[in-house]
């Protein structure tokens, strides 16, 4: 934690910076888009410069605070524009590892899986979910960082946790999602329903994010068979003279599909021991540009 024993803007910067990887974490994991997360981070920033900090005793605590509070408030406006949105909404890949912009610390709950799943939670369901599973947070401060009491704290992060645990069942490990993603790739650039059919879960259903830009299935595409058509026809559309790479978005591999250095789809999966059960592919211009942009496009 960082003291501030003073009101110099030179310690106030350094408090700030140390402190915006976590808020970024923060917001971004609640919101599900960087832009989003972004916003929170500066409106944190100019409240910071605001606020009379010779009275802060902790500066973390009070930036995660004023960031969580943010996000959870500028969460019931994304719910309601997500409500409207055209076509299925997914969270914006970002990317991860050394050099890149965000420095987000890895974590289950930054799987774009879990991320998709929080979609479905209340704000304040969210929230206290990603300060604790993300961040180990005790209940405690999660309670003083939202303005609840500490046993709704715990209610919440008890009901989420339950959620989410519910709804992904059990998961196949890393590396055998990264080898599913790469074969899945090769039958699907191949135009093999069959081996699709065998990759795929009984229950797999395919999501296509266009947000109304471009092109995409405005509703999810459900069935181990609708899903292989889907995917072979998809890929004989697009897939003409494309470039795909392996790259980490989130703390996993996802494929990055551009052509002529233009971003086209970033495409990622989740997969229980049954099978690949989620397809994505996100398609909307602009969730592909902090890939992009990561990649010099």
């Amino acid at each position: 934690m960082t003291e501030v024993a003073d009101g110099g803007l030179t310690d106030a910067v350094a408090a700030f910076e140390a402190a915006r990887p976590r808020l970024f974490g923060i917001a971004y994991r609640i919101l599900g888009t960087a832009a989003d997360a972004e916003d929170v981070v500066q409106d944190t920033w100019i409240r910071w410069q605001r606020t009379g900090r010779t009275t802060v005793r902790n500066a973390e605590a009070f930036l995660v605070t004023t960031a969580s509070r943010l996000a959870l408030t500028a969460s019931s406006s994304a719910r309601a524009r997500h409500e409207l949105y055209v076509g299925p909404w997914l969270p914006e890949p970002v990317p991860t590892g050394e050099d890149t912009e965000h420095l987000v610390e890895c974590d289950e709950a930054l799987e774009l899986a879990v991320l998709l799943l929080l979609e479905r939670l209340t704000p304040q369901e969210r929230a206290v979910y990603v300060l604790k599973e993300a961040f180990d947070y005790p209940y405690r401060d999660i309670a003083e960082f939202l303005d609840v009491t500490e046993e709704h704290a715990r209610q919440l992060g008890h009901r989420a946790r339950a959620h989410v645990a519910r709804e992904r069942g059990g998961r196949v490990s890393p590396a055998e999602r990264d080898r599913l993603l790469r074969a899945f790739l090769a039958a699907a650039q191949r135009g093999d329903p069959a081996q699709l059919q065998d990759m795929l879960a009984e229950n797999a259903v395919a999501y296509s994010d266009g947000g109304g830009v471009v092109t995409a299935a405005r509703k999810p595409v459900a069935g181990r068979e609708r899903v292989a058509r889907y995917l072979v026809r998809t890929v004989g559309i697009y897939g003409q003279h494309v470039q795909t790479e392996f790259v980490e978005a989130n703390g996993q591999h996802v494929v990055y599909v551009s052509r002529a250095g233009q971003p086209l789809a970033t495409v990622w999966l989740d997969a229980s021991p049954e099978g690949i059960d989620q397809v994505c592919f996100v398609v909307n211009p602009a969730k592909l540009a902090p890939l992009a942009a990561a990649r010099g496009g």
